[in-house]
């Protein structure tokens, strides 16, 4: 992998109620491939404004909320490069390629390097860019991580703590949902002591305030106020009945779900 350009530039493009694509591209290239394209008609209209070419899809799971614009996009661009995880081959549509953990390849002059981060479901991948930007669809929140809908605790702890949150700090982390507002009032209600969630929901609501997106975050960040990373700290996890990182996590978890704030 090539050292850091820091050229990276990443256009959120909301879709359907809640989620984001990213149109992903170098600095003054038109080349740009696009991440979990729930829908196509949002994709090609912001390709479109920013004077972007999409060369490729970049899914990081198979939910529909990610994967339902590839079909209109290879149709609108014939031969286009769908990427996503080996094992989640079958359940992706028009997929053309299928990635391991750890495996990289150069597209649209962008180095991508893979991280299967199984524990949202079985097969989920996510595209660590430049080594300046993370996507991880819907692993990794702002603030939170996923529903374990396909994986178990200790998949989903090793997945955000040895693998995503082992990134530099200033690495920007780009996620599928804008959800950032519920998993700051979930993080203050489990670690009302923690200053960082109340810096994280003073910078929040500014953004919300003026219509902005709250992604991306940073790795550093998410290590501060995200309690699905706080499982380690001794006292965040006696408040869930200690034990090891992966049963404070699924503690976490289950308390999440069943959160009303």
């Amino acid at each position: 992998m090539r050292q850091p350009t820091n050229r990276v530039k990443v256009v959120p493009v909301p879709c359907l109620q809640d989620n984001y694509a990213y149109l992903v591209h170098l600095e003054g290239s038109a080349a740009a491939v696009v991440v979990d394209p729930s829908e196509a008609a949002p994709v090609l209209d912001a390709a479109k404004r920013e004077g972007l070419e999409i060369v490729g899809v970049l899914d990081t799971h198979h939910h529909f909320d990610h994967v339902g614009g590839n079909e209109a996009i290879a149709a609108e661009i014939p031969g286009i490069a769908v990427v996503a995880g080996k094992s989640d081959e079958g359940r992706i549509p028009a997929q053309t390629r299928g990635v391991s953990h750890g495996e990289t390849f150069e597209i649209a002059g962008l180095a991508v390097r893979c991280m299967h981060v199984p524990g949202h479901t079985t097969g989920a991948i996510a595209f660590v860019v430049d080594e300046t930007d993370v996507f991880t669809g819907d692993t990794m929140f702002v603030a939170g991580c996923g529903r374990l809908f396909e994986g178990t605790p200790a998949q989903m702890h090793a997945s955000l703590s040895e693998a995503i949150g082992r990134l530099p700090d200033d690495v920007l982390v780009w996620c599928g949902h804008e959800y950032t507002a519920s998993n700051l009032r979930f993080a203050k209600h489990v670690d009302p002591d923690n200053a960082a969630v109340d810096a994280s929901i003073a910078w929040a609501t500014d953004l919300r305030a003026r219509g902005l997106p709250t992604v991306p975050s940073t790795i550093g960040r998410e290590k501060g106020h995200n309690p699905f990373l706080r499982v380690t700290d001794p006292a965040f996890a006696e408040r869930f009945g200690g034990g090891d990182p992966a049963t404070v996590l699924g503690a976490v978890r289950k308390a999440k779900d069943e959160y009303k704030g």
